[in-house]
C-alpha cells in the first residue's frame, strides 16, 4: 500500500470569482448542487451534519438534503434519534457538502428546527414503501439485541401497513436556516478559492477568505 502522506491531487478545472457571486448565497449553492446533480454519480444531495452532545462533544453523519427554500436546507429524521436529540438540546448545527468530482465544497452554519406537519407528510407519502416500513421497525439509534429483531419489527410493520402507511410520529423534517454559508472551490498549488457569506440584519455579506 502507498504512503498515506504521499497520496495528494492538485487541483484547478473550475474556479470563483467574487463577479460570480450573487446577492443571495442559497441562489449559488442551488447552481452548485444542480451541477452536483447533473455530473456526481451518487448521492449528488449528500452532506456531513455535525452536532454536539450534552458533553459539547461533536457528532457528524451523513445524511441526504431533500429540499432548499429561501428559509434554508431541509432532511428528514427519527425524532428519538441521536441526533435528534442533540438538535433539541442545541439548535446551532453545521453541514457540509463535498463534491470531489467538481472540487467543491459548501460549509454551512445556522440553527435547526423542526418543519411543519404539513411538509413531513406530503415528503414521507413520496416516500417508496419500504422507506415508509423502515421509520417505523428502526428505533434509529437505540441498542439493538441482533439484527434479528430488527427484521422481525420490519416483517411486523410491514403487515400492519400492507399499503397505506402513516407518518409515525416520531419522524419528520427538521429545516436548517443557515446564519453563514462558505463556498470553497478547489485550485492550483493550494491556493483555493473560498467565500465566506454572513447573514446580518437579513442581509448577506461576502467575503474573500485565504485558503
Amino acid at each position: 500500500m502507498s504512503d498515506i502522506k504521499d497520496y495528494r491531487i492538485d487541483y484547478g478545472n473550475q474556479q470563483l470569482n467574487r463577479k460570480d457571486l450573487p446577492e443571495n448565497p442559497i441562489q449559488l449553492f442551488n447552481n452548485w448542487l444542480e451541477e452536483a446533480m447533473d455530473n456526481v454519480v451518487k448521492d449528488p444531495n449528500a452532506f456531513t451534519l455535525s452536532t454536539s452532545d450534552k458533553n459539547n462533544f461533536p457528532n457528524s453523519r451523513v445524511l441526504l438534503l431533500r429540499e432548499v427554500t429561501d428559509d434554508g436546507f431541509i432532511f428528514f429524521s427519527n425524532y428519538n434519534s441521536q441526533k435528534a436529540q442533540e438538535m433539541e438540546s442545541n439548535i446551532k448545527v453545521a453541514l457540509n457538502f463535498f463534491w470531489p468530482t467538481l472540487e467543491r465544497q459548501i460549509r454551512i452554519q445556522g440553527v435547526v428546527g423542526k418543519t411543519s406537519d404539513i411538509i413531513s407528510d406530503n415528503y414521507f407519502r413520496s416516500r417508496p414503501h419500504k422507506s415508509q416500513i423502515g421509520a417505523w421497525a428502526s428505533e434509529q439509534s437505540s441498542i439493538l439485541d441482533s439484527r434479528v429483531s430488527l427484521e422481525q419489527r420490519y416483517v411486523h410493520f410491514s403487515k400492519k401497513y400492507p399499503e397505506n402507511v402513516l407518518r409515525p410520529p416520531h419522524w419528520g423534517g427538521y429545516l436548517v436556516k443557515p446564519k453563514k454559508i462558505e463556498f470553497w472551490q478547489g485550485r492550483p498549488r493550494r491556493l483555493h478559492d473560498r467565500f465566506s457569506f454572513h447573514l446580518s440584519k437579513g442581509k448577506w455579506t461576502a467575503h474573500r477568505l485565504a485558503p
